[in-house]
């Protein structure tokens, strides 16, 4: 019997137009929930490289972008086991992994513009002004998951890993933080890690 090749995850047009159309969805209700839609500067920029400021995730791009594009990384790596190691989901949803993955990304990012998040960063990590993301911030944040999800989806295995890695050594040399210390600070935070972040 002919062995049948492994679902592809790479999204269908219509994938890549719900994806779009949940990311629209997540950036209408943090309108709805009081979030800025920009910069309360009144410009959106490219990039904003100070961490320690007001503009900090108010503009498209930041240091924490790197870490955005991990998530696509690591949502890949959960879709693949999902459909193409395990096919728990079946062959012909496989196109919907990009959606699903979105519409995961979009979760935090509606939790972590919540309030509960956002006092937990001030009071557990450096981010002590620390009030959210801008609605444009956000959605580029989504948009830098979906970017990671579809390398890893063309990369061979060892180039995702690598990058992953690489991207967490250069933001923690930058700015004494990526998704990993992010991580530890949110859930155990550490006084000793804090400390030195803030010798930053």
């Amino acid at each position: 019997m002919k062995r049948r090749n492994p679902p592809s995850l790479l999204p269908s047009r219509a994938g890549i137009k719900l994806a779009l159309a949940i990311a629209a969805a997540v950036g209408a209700i943090e309108l709805a929930m009081g979030r800025a839609a920009i910069c309360a500067c009144g410009t959106v920029k490219p990039w904003w490289g100070v961490v320690h400021s007001a503009q900090n995730s108010q503009h498209i791009a930041d240091w924490y972008s790197f870490s955005h594009v991990i998530h696509g990384l690591l949502f890949y790596f959960v879709a693949y086991l999902l459909w193409r190691k395990w096919g728990v989901l079946g062959r012909r949803s496989a196109r919907w992994a990009l959606p699903v993955a979105v519409a995961g990304e979009g979760l935090w990012e509606l939790l972590e513009n919540s309030p509960i998040i956002i006092e937990r960063y001030r009071a557990v990590t450096i981010s002590y002004g620390y009030a959210g993301d801008s609605v444009v911030n956000s959605l580029a944040d989504i948009g830098f998951m979906m970017i990671g999800f579809l390398l890893a989806a063309r990369l061979p295995v060892r180039v995702s890993v690598a990058a992953a890695i690489t991207f967490e050594i250069f933001t923690l040399a930058m700015i004494r933080d990526n998704l990993t210390l992010n991580v530890i600070m949110l859930a155990w935070p550490i006084e000793a890690i804090r400390q030195w972040q803030a010798g930053a």
